[in-house]
């Protein structure tokens, strides 16, 4: 097979290849291309020959590989190879093919197949790319010569082998004379000394990157650089001006501010912060400064109050300091600055001044009233010394205990005082100018009141004792102690004896012994309480303060039985009901039996009794319902069950005794007595009795029976049919006069007509 291959726009030249040639390798310029026949001659890359080809179209040529029929397209007929479009070493450098001549008609190969490695020659068709497109920097102002700021950095996709196409060098195009860039690093760097931020902060410098080693005809690239100037502690603070101005009225409170003042650095962030100092002056001690984190600014403030008639003008020295300084730039002079300040203090009306900020006076408790107990005394600090008036602040004397004399400030009571009763008082005093009560003040005064005997000693308790019966001579029966509400600054010393009207007749001696107490002794042997249950003994009580105070107590002593022991029994005059040897709790035991014995007995009792009564009615009903609905034509004689009407006819066969048969009979109440009707009293009126009875009763139930029976009263001439009322008629009741009422009544009157004349035969 042959082969042919282009290697300029020459397509007349070509290369046989031997028969036994497996591979070709050709060479070929990237963007190569082919061109439409009918507008110029054909592109060849190389064409392919068998020596089987006869030139009369039983051959064909087939090819395979990379790029085959997209790339690189073949014909068939001739072997002719061509490519269809730009080729790119950046995208592939090298492609291997694969060519075959095969027979037309049977489709089977003439010759082995040969393999073509076609390699694209590189030009320079990529510029220099860098690897951002904006670069950010910063270095510090007033940095030396040289100073590294940053390195930037460009590639070329061009084969760096294959002559200068990828050979980069680096430019400034914009920048100088600021900043210079080594041509074959990228590296930035300072090219101008005292770079100052204050002057300029900001700055944007150009690179260029150039191939072909920065010859004539090479492609480029370029990226931005923005730099910025950090900052430095450079400048000192400065105060805009040497002399400062204040007003402040000498009212004005301790640590308020009364004016500002600043240094201006032209540093920023901590290379701007700034402390303020007072260095010297006269009012060194008057008032303090401090520093503003925010604006920086010096606050002036008062640290003691003000006083227009000591001085009213203060001259300050006040320094500036930067916190943060750099030992670099110390050579540009003090990192610091200083300024006068003068403040004039202003007169304001002031409200009156005490001689003292409190006032505490001592008084005895026995004072007359409308004495004076005291003074205070207060003036107008101004100038023009306007008098003063005094007053009491009532909500701190709500009693009105005390007064002041509004021209002098003395004060005096005006009602009595008791230690005893309140110890302090504490009141607060007004001075108030006469010309403008609005200035005023106020001072508290604490009054104590000092004690005086006023008080007579009293017993410390209620003393109530005893003495046995079998009581012995000389025998210590109480102890007595006595209190004093007075105050004693050497303690109290009572003493203690028997009021002298009762101590010679006194069965009881009282021995004081000097110790606040005293002692309470039997005079004779055995005492009688059936003669004499109790003894008044009246005990006299002194202290020993000036005044002397003594007062009068009584002690009541009980005689009382006492065992062998001197434990007391009995203090009644009455014998002892307890048994000797039998202790409470079996006395409690022995009660408690006998009352559940006692409830046991009267349970059975009333159980035994109610069964002994016959029932009223049989049914479940209501006796109430058993009156009122009754509808019926009733049994006769023979009815029994209904209620005994003939006891309402005849009060006096009622049992005082008997209960009710409707409710269950109550234990706790008794039965009640009532009086007796008189004979053939009217039911109705009977019946209006009971019912007035029970509803005037307490103790009777919630409702009564009789409240429902009804009269049927006198107008009917057959009067009442009802059996009820023949149990109280002596003998048997002609019943003939029923045949006279009418066929209605005639069933009725063939009934008890012939009951009577059965009777009868």
């Amino acid at each position: 097979m042959t082969c042919a291959s282009t290697y300029t726009a020459d397509p007349a030249t070509k290369l046989t290849r031997a028969p036994d040639l497996k591979a070709m390798q050709t060479e070929v310029s990237e963007h190569s291309v082919s061109f439409q026949p009918m507008l110029f001659p054909w592109f060849y890359t190389f064409q392919l020959h068998s020596d089987q080809d006869k030139g009369d179209g039983s051959l064909k040529y087939i090819l395979s590989g990379d790029g085959a029929g997209d790339l690189f397209i073949i014909n068939e007929n001739t072997g002719d190879i061509q490519a269809t479009k730009r080729l790119d070493r950046e995208e592939k450098p090298v492609y291997i093919l694969r060519a075959q001549a095969i027979n037309r008609r049977t489709g089977r190969p003439v010759e082995p197949e040969s393999e073509f490695i076609i390699k694209i020659h590189d030009i320079n068709d990529n510029e220099p790319m860098f690897t951002k497109d904006v670069y950010n920097a910063s270095i510090p102002e007033m940095s030396d010569v040289g100073t590294f700021v940053v390195q930037v950095t460009a590639t070329d996709a061009d084969d760096p082998t294959y002559g200068n196409s990828a050979k980069v060098v680096y430019s400034i195009l914009q920048g100088q004379p600021y900043f210079s860039v080594e041509s074959e690093t990228g590296i930035i760097k300072t090219a101008l000394l005292n770079m100052d931020r204050e002057n300029r902060e900001q700055y944007q410098v150009v690179i260029q990157a150039k191939d072909m080693g920065g010859q004539m005809g090479g492609l480029s690239g370029t990226t931005t650089v923005n730099i910025t100037l950090t900052d430095v502690n450079d400048n000192p603070p400065r105060f805009p001006q040497s002399t400062y101005q204040f007003r402040a009225p000498e009212s004005t409170p301790p640590d308020s501010p009364i004016g500002r003042i600043k240094a201006n650095d032209a540093d920023v962030d901590e290379n701007a912060e700034i402390e303020y100092s007072i260095t010297e002056g006269d009012g060194y001690d008057m008032f303090g400064i401090t520093t503003d984190k925010d604006t920086q600014e010096g606050i002036i403030t008062v640290k003691k109050a003000l006083d227009f008639e000591n001085k009213n003008l203060y001259i300050l020295k006040v320094e500036a300091t930067n916190t943060h300084v750099d030992p670099r730039f110390l050579y540009l002079g003090p990192f610091k600055d200083s300024a006068t300040i003068r403040i004039q203090v202003e007169d304001v009306d002031e409200p009156p001044v005490f001689s003292r900020p409190a006032y505490i006076i001592e008084v005895k408790e026995d004072v007359p009233i409308n004495s004076v107990i005291g003074t205070v005394t207060a003036q107008d600090p101004d100038a023009a010394k306007n008098p003063v008036k005094y007053s009491v602040d009532r909500h701190t004397d709500m009693d009105r205990v005390f007064n002041i004399n509004s021209g002098n400030g003395s004060i005096f009571t005006s009602k009595t005082l008791d230690r005893e009763t309140l110890l302090w008082h504490n009141i607060t005093v007004i001075a108030a100018e006469i010309n403008n009560p609005k200035q005023s003040s106020r001072v508290p005064v604490f009054i104590k009141v000092l004690d005086v005997n006023d008080n007579a000693p009293e017993f410390a308790m209620f003393y109530e004792t005893f003495v046995c019966e079998n009581a012995k001579a000389d025998q210590l029966i109480q102890t007595l102690s006595a209190v004093d509400k007075d105050d004693s600054y050497n303690g109290h010393q009572f003493s203690f004896s028997i009021a002298p009207e009762a101590a010679s007749s006194s069965n009881f001696t009282l021995q004081d012994n000097r110790d606040n107490t005293a002692g309470i002794f039997t005079r004779k042997t055995r005492y009688n309480r059936h003669e004499t249950s109790t003894y008044l003994l009246p005990v006299v009580i002194s202290d020993n303060d000036y005044p002397i105070q003594s007062s009068t107590e009584t002690v009541t002593i009980r005689v009382c039985a006492c065992d062998h022991r001197g434990k007391m029994l009995s203090c009644n005059a009455e014998a002892l009901i307890h048994p000797t040897g039998l202790s409470t709790g079996a006395l409690i035991a022995i009660l408690l039996c006998i009352i559940i014995l006692l409830v046991t007995v009267v349970l059975f009792a009333a159980l035994r009794r109610q069964r002994k009564k016959e029932p009223l009615i049989i049914s479940k009903e209501d006796i109430r319902d058993n009156i009122v609905s009754y509808n019926d034509e009733g049994g006769g004689e023979e009815d029994t069950q209904a209620f005994d009407i003939g006891t309402l006819r005849n009060p006096e066969a009622i049992d005082d005794n008997k209960l009710r048969r409707d409710i269950v009979p109550e234990t706790l109440f008794m039965p009640r007595r009532t009086a007796t009707a008189r004979d053939n009293t009217d039911v109705r009126d009977f019946i209006n009795q009971r019912l007035k009875e029970n509803d005037t009763d307490p103790a009777a139930p919630p409702y009564d029976s009789l409240a429902t029976y009804a009269y049927e009263g006198n107008g009917s001439v057959a009067e009442s049919l009802s059996s009820l009322e023949s149990v109280t008629t002596d003998g048997d009741q002609d019943y003939d006069y029923l045949s006279d009422w009418g066929p209605r009544f005639k069933k009725l009157a063939d009934m008890y007509g012939s009951m009577d004349s059965d009777k009868d035969s």
